[in-house]
């Protein structure tokens, strides 16, 4: 590959509109069960569900995402690697989204990389992100998406199946432990409009993916740790939260949510029953 044919991808934007609604909010926080904000704005998190691509069904791939080509009306470049995944995402929280709000999110390729890693190639796209509610910016994000080589016939499911560790809680301030279902995945699948299969066909996820089961989707791992930091710090807000996926997290196995630290310098994780880290974050109030 010659990441130097998509460089013209660089800076290319696109603008999206929306607004919080209070039926898919209210449907959010039926998903997390959760009950509102007490001061009517919308929850850390819930800005993963505002200004969504709406690619055609037509226009899918065979993983269920939006195909990529090389034309002015594609945001992201025509990668020719078919697994992609989100890695990474640093957010800084700036204003609250009101109940009502007009959306606009700016998004801007910021940049393309290419590496090598243990299964291959894998190019990283980064993109710039702005939400703005009522006029005024909320949410400044950059985002880190992956894609990778495809998996042979006979590649290993991932991640192996759990080891004889377990998952220590001491040494953490907070912990819960949860185990998605099948009905948390497809919810946070239709809040979200991604239709990645991944998320929801198992027969694919095994045998085109090679994963071990349905895959918990990074930004919903990202959203429970955020609402663990709300159960620890109460209701005062985070100013910034960066993440960074790290294994995947199995459907209908545990995960265990921990956190440590305080004001400036918290520290997240999440970890699978055999203490193998899924994701790691930190944030600061």
């Amino acid at each position: 590959m010659d990441v130097s044919a998509w460089q013209d991808w660089i800076g290319r934007t696109e603008s999206r509109s929306d607004s919080v609604d209070p039926a898919p909010l209210t449907r959010w926080l039926a998903t997390l069960d959760r009950d509102p904000t007490a001061d009517g704005t919308a929850p850390q998190g819930f800005h993963w569900c505002l200004a969504l691509p709406d690619a055609p069904t037509a226009a899918l791939g065979a993983d269920g995402h939006p195909r990529r080509e090389a034309s002015p009306d594609s945001f992201l470049p025509p990668i020719p690697l078919p697994r992609r995944m989100w890695a990474s995402s640093k957010v800084e929280f700036l204003y609250p989204l009101p109940v009502g709000a007009a959306i606009e999110r700016r998004s801007r390729i910021a940049s393309i990389a290419e590496k090598q890693g243990g299964t291959g190639a894998l190019v990283f796209v980064e993109v710039a992100h702005e939400t703005l509610a009522a006029g005024a910016l909320a949410v400044r994000e950059t985002q880190a998406i992956v894609f990778r080589e495809a998996a042979g016939p006979d590649a290993p499911l991932a991640p192996p199946p759990p080891g004889e560790g377990r998952f220590d809680a001491a040494g953490w301030d907070a912990h819960r432990e949860i185990c998605p279902s099948e009905a948390l995945l497809f919810r946070y699948s239709a809040l979200t409009f991604n239709s990645h299969r991944i998320h929801y066909d198992r027969p694919y996820a095994q045998e085109e993916e090679r994963y071990r089961g349905l895959v918990v989707h990074g930004p919903l791992t990202a959203t429970l740790l955020l609402d663990l930091a709300r159960r620890h710090f109460g209701d005062q807000p985070l100013a910034r939260f960066a993440f960074r996926g790290l294994s995947p997290a199995i459907c209908g196995e545990p995960l265990h949510l921990a956190l440590r630290g305080d004001d400036d310098a918290i520290e997240l994780g999440a970890f699978a029953s055999d203490g193998r880290a899924v994701m790691s974050a930190t944030a600061g109030q």
